[in-house]
């Protein structure tokens, strides 16, 4: 059995980058845990002051096939190119996945995101683009 993951990124604001994230990979916000109304009634019942109930945020496969993702408060700015990015497969192997992939971005461009370029090499085809933070990821 192979080991799970669950992707973290640093952010400003982790419930923007959530609701944006969430869009782009038809992902939903993770829902609070049973028993709980919202997060911010589970985090007042674990006791966690209420100037932190903004510091982590997070998004789910709602298949629960996919990793989690997790979005983490931080005070600092990013300030370089990612090391790591994200391939949003949105065209699959399909004849019109080009068609997909534009329609895509353009959903996230109005959600706050940023087209970048475009590649188109032998090796592959696609979008890279950039979250509303700045982060870069490719969508294909």
């Amino acid at each position: 059995m192979a080991i799970g993951v669950q992707i973290t990124f640093d952010a400003h604001d982790p419930a923007k980058q959530a609701q944006f994230w969430a869009l782009a990979l038809d992902y939903v916000r993770q829902p609070p845990p049973p028993g709980f109304d919202s997060w911010e009634d589970f985090a007042g019942t674990i006791g966690i002051p209420q100037e932190q109930w903004d510091r982590l945020d997070a998004v789910v496969d709602p298949d629960g096939a996919g990793p989690r993702v997790l979005f983490q408060k931080v005070p600092e700015d990013k300030t370089v190119k990612n090391r790591v990015h994200l391939d949003v497969n949105v065209g699959g192997h399909a004849d019109d996945r080009r068609e997909r992939a534009q329609a895509h971005r353009e959903k996230l461009e109005g959600a706050g995101a940023r087209f970048l370029y475009e590649v188109d090499e032998p090796t592959g085809w696609c979008l890279v683009m950039a979250d509303p933070e700045g982060n870069e990821f490719c969508l294909q």
